[in-house]
């Protein structure tokens, strides 16, 4: 088997592939400087003559799919397979693994770093001692940026998949209590208390967002729950903007009714005029979509697929022997 890896995959995760499969052509979109489109992946796969492909970015379109159609498996290393069409690759019979949670220790260190970052205050009293503001005798920084701490700050999960399960753990000890909504979660977690979507937004301090997007959740956060938020709470989206109605969300923020918002992704990337009113506010801490962004994501997701395309090439080997034995 010959498969073609354009993700970013290390040495070692490379060896091990080519030990159980065959030959691996290593062609990683980061130097072509940004993820391959649908027609140079084509190519790309037809060049190599590739029987699998395992992805990141990649435009795995319908017509890519078609085009190559004996592919054994495609491997997406994201927390979900968005970048693919799925459906056709289902019809085709070809398998489709994604890495689930490859960045939840990522995301987690940086909702912590940055909901801290933000009640500390620390953004504008930097730029405040960096403007030669700090007089002699005077006590104006002690007042001005006088913050809050983390510990005993209620946080509100909307989705509790793997990264909203790693911040829980990490903030217990803090100590936050922890509530979560998550319909499809029906097992108790010990520690945390799963609430109603409109409990988590009228008494949570901090509510963030953990939800995949699809046509339900589209839109799901809007004026009706955000205007249930405590005038102190903060609203975190480190998942997709597009479950958020930004519209309702930044007024929100502009009349002060709630406290502020930390935004790591937004409705168009580079952002737009309305973007930038979320992210020009005073009240709002803005990154450019790098809650997930480490290096050590990259190691995460190789590790998480082998170990599923070894699994999956085990099992069709015992499948194969007891198809024999038959």
């Amino acid at each position: 088997m010959t498969i073609l890896i354009t993700a970013p995959y290390n040495e070692a995760g490379r060896r091990e592939l080519e030990s159980r499969f065959g030959t691996v052509i290593y062609k990683v979109w980061k130097e072509n400087g940004r993820a391959f489109n649908a027609s140079e992946l084509d190519n790309l796969l037809s060049e190599t003559q590739a029987d699998a492909l395992i992805t990141e970015h990649d435009e795995v379109t319908e017509e890519v799919i078609r085009n190559h159609s004996h592919l054994r498996f495609i491997g997406v290393c994201r927390g979900t397979p968005s970048n693919v069409a799925i459906t056709t690759a289902a019809e085709l019979s070809i398998e489709v693994f994604h890495t689930p949670a490859r960045n939840a220790q990522a995301v987690a260190e940086l909702f912590i770093a940055n909901i801290i970052t933000f009640l500390r205050k620390t953004i504008p009293s930097m730029e405040w001692l960096k403007g030669r503001n700090w007089q002699k005798g005077a006590h104006a920084s002690y007042l001005q940026f006088k913050g809050n701490e983390l510990a005993g700050k209620t946080i509100g999960m909307v989705g509790f998949g793997a990264v909203g399960q790693r911040i829980a753990w990490m903030v217990k000890n803090f100590p936050c209590p922890v509530k979560f909504y998550d319909p499809f979660i029906n097992s108790s977690f010990d520690g945390y208390e799963q609430a109603s979507l409109e409990e988590v937004f009228e008494t949570c301090d901090i509510v963030s967002i953990h939800l995949p997007v699809n046509k339900d959740t589209v839109g799901m956060i809007n004026k009706w729950l955000i205007d249930k938020m405590k005038q102190d709470a903060i609203f975190v989206n480190t998942a997709r903007a597009i479950v958020v109605n930004r519209n309702d969300l930044l007024d929100a923020i502009e009349n002060n009714r709630i406290r502020g918002a930390i935004l790591d992704v937004f409705d168009h990337e580079p952002p737009d005029e309305i973007d930038y009113r979320l992210i020009d506010h005073p009240n709002v801490l803005a990154t450019p979509h790098t809650a997930g962004a480490t290096d050590e994501v990259e190691d995460h997701h190789v590790t998480i697929l082998n170990e599923k395309l070894l699994n999956w090439a085990e099992k069709r080997q015992v499948q194969k022997l007891y198809d024999h034995k038959m």
